[in-house]
């Protein structure tokens, strides 16, 4: 536990220290970003071996999500940031004749980041390269509920930054309430909408700015023209990863009614080439991970057993052991939008999949589930897709795949409504991070009293009648 003073303290270094950290050139924040990199590479099975202990997530997939992740936003900040941070000139309208303006990016100054369990490594260090690259100080508080992945945090920024520049304070939640009284500059949230909400209270006794990224039902569409195999393939890959843990995860299902059972055949197949093809396989598999804690595995067998208990079909699936915090893989049929599964956000290996006939009641019975953060559609028709695009709103959309559009640092990674606001990646975390400052400079000074009282003088006219001239 880390007590208030001890908060406090570290916050006013910060404080203290931002202007010279606003102050570093690219190069020095280049530099700084590099060295990261070359620590992140170095301690790859050291992360990966943290993420196995928290909830016996595989190696290999700590290294294709988070650690792969995380250097690839590196390189990307490393390449660009030159360009990023120069004054952007922007065009002068003829009225302003005689002045030239530009946008400035400003550190925003003592930032704050809150990052989840899920992917423990990756999303608190993801926002620092780009507050890094922005040249703000932060203070990092990763989630209570993977101890061995924070604890490794702790170890490893505090070898690279002095904790006036950069500070991992660890604790459960009443640590992180504790920093949301401090008034920082930004607060840059990762996790729940129902947290998401107590986040955006407190900074707004402070006019903090925020980033909420945060979750919600993201739905998958499989059209009747869909490539069937690909789509089940993919889909069961992206919701299975971590064990459904994710975000961006595929929630549910709406398969067109022609297909649905083909679509049910092949995420079976799908799923026993992935997992293993026999209960006791899939148990064992050291590629899926278990659940983060007792209350996750509770609540996600709750939901299960009054799904099916509503007449909802196991068609694979559905074996738990609550001393092992596993839960099989699963996927249901026979699901309706009144079924308990439906109600929020499953963040779990529970996949349900619906059925629909006409493309928009799908779309209007989506709706009222709230805007999510990740929207798939499977399809082989382009106008179908744009139908759904412009009849729909979601955080970012992937057409054909599942998870990817995540992977791209040049796409704004962000939500919407309750999935959250505001995004990050590539440039568009680096002016997450960053105030953009307009700045003018009169270049003709004379122009000016033209637009002076008293206003009944030559000149005043004359300025009214370049004004209508311009309209």
């Amino acid at each position: 536990m880390t007590d208030t003073a001890e908060l406090q303290r570290i916050f006013a270094a910060q404080q203290a220290n931002r202007w010279r950290i606003a102050r570093t050139s690219a190069d020095e924040r280049i530099a700084k970003l590099e060295r990261l990199g070359a620590a992140i590479a170095a301690r790859r099975e050291e992360i990966a071996a943290a993420a196995h202990a928290d909830f016996r997530k595989p190696p290999t997939e700590v290294e294709l999500t988070e650690i792969h992740a995380v250097l690839a936003e590196v390189r990307h900040a490393c390449r660009h940031l030159r360009r990023w941070m120069r004054p952007q000139r922007v065009r002068t309208p003829l009225l302003l004749f005689g002045t030239a303006s530009e946008i400035r990016y400003e550190p925003r100054g003592v930032v704050l980041i809150l990052a989840p369990w899920n992917y423990a490594f990756s999303l608190i260090v993801e926002p620092l390269v780009a507050a890094i690259a922005a040249g703000n100080c932060a203070v990092l508080k990763p989630s209570g509920k993977s101890p061995h992945t924070s604890a490794l945090l702790k170890r490893f920024i505090g070898e690279l930054f002095g904790e006036a520049e950069v500070a991992v304070v660890e604790g459960r939640a009443d640590v992180g309430q504790a920093l949301l009284d401090l008034p920082f500059d930004h607060v840059f949230y990762t996790g729940s909408t129902r947290v998401g909400h107590t986040v955006m209270a407190a900074a707004a006794r402070h006019l903090s700015s925020v980033t909420l990224e945060l979750g919600g039902k993201s739905p998958t569409i499989v059209d009747e023209t869909a490539d069937i195999r690909a789509a089940a393939e993919r889909v069961v890959w992206g919701k299975y990863v971590n064990a459904g843990q994710t975000c961006v995860a595929p929630d549910y299902v709406l398969v067109h009614a022609s297909r649905t059972a083909e679509f049910l055949a092949e995420a079976k197949r799908a799923l026993a080439a992935l997992y293993g093809g026999t209960d006791e396989a899939r148990a064992t598999s050291p590629d899926y991970c278990r659940l983060v804690d007792a209350l996750a595995f509770a609540r996600l067998k709750d939901v299960l057993d009054r799904t099916v208990a509503g007449g909802a079909v196991i068609v694979t699936g559905g074996q738990s052991d609550a001393a092992e915090r596993y839960l099989a893989p699963t996927i249901l049929s026979d699901v309706t939008f009144e079924a308990p599964v439906m109600a929020e956000e499953i963040f779990g290996p529970i996949l349900p999949v619906l059925t629909y006939t006409d493309l928009d009641d799908a779309l209007s019975r989506m709706r009222p589930l709230g805007k999510p953060l990740a929207l798939y559609l499977f399809s082989r028709r382009r106008a179908a897709v744009e139908h759904v695009l412009a009849n729909t709103t979601a955080g970012g959309t992937a057409v054909n795949i599942t998870l990817f559009h995540y992977a791209n640092p040049n796409l704004p990674f962000g939500g919407v409504g309750a999935s959250g606001m505001g995004s990050y990646h590539g440039i568009h975390g680096f002016r997450t991070f960053s105030h953009a400052r307009a700045v003018l400079h009169q270049r003709v000074p004379a122009l000016v009293r033209f637009f002076f009282p008293p206003y009944s003088g030559a000149l005043p006219r004359l300025a009214r009648r370049m004004l209508r001239f311009l309209e």
